[in-house]
């Protein structure tokens, strides 16, 4: 378990993730498939061909999905209870096939959980970008976190 218990958290905290992924064709089209999402922007390339995007551009679930999970190991890995929500979420730049994405997290907020003596809530900003360091995906995650067991 390398994730962290919820005192080992501090605002201001951040992560420059080590794990980076190349997005492929095959991702976007798999996730696309089940997911049951026919987009032409997303399947059809002479469709997208005639967007302002000049060829298919990537899920942004697909992107939002890659975006949490590889921050999963740094972060949350075996010490959450569970993902309360995800605001704020925007994607400023398309992903291509063959972008390497990379992902930074910055510890928002925290607070004592009111229900649950062992846990507490916090808040992670996660950043996506490109190879060409353009952001591509963001979004604030609250995460129901342990706490270290007594």
């Amino acid at each position: 378990m390398t994730g962290l218990y919820y005192e080992q958290f501090e605002v201001g905290m951040e992560f420059t993730h080590s794990l980076t992924r190349t997005v492929t064709e095959m991702d976007n089209i798999m996730f696309c498939a089940m997911t049951h999402n026919p987009q032409p922007l997303h399947l059809d390339e002479e469709f997208a061909k005639g967007t302002e995007y000049g060829g298919r551009i990537v899920n942004s679930m697909f992107t939002l999905g890659l975006l949490v999970g590889v921050t999963v190991g740094d972060t949350t890995l075996g010490t959450t209870l569970g993902n309360l929500g995800m605001t704020e979420v925007r994607f400023a730049n398309p992903v291509y096939h063959g972008d390497t994405l990379r992902a930074v997290t910055k510890v928002k907020s925290m607070r004592e959980s009111k229900s649950r003596p062992t846990a507490g809530l916090i808040e992670l900003e996660h950043f996506a970008f490109n190879q060409s360091d353009k952001e591509v995906a963001y979004c604030i995650r609250t995460a129901l976190m342990q706490k270290r067991p007594a």
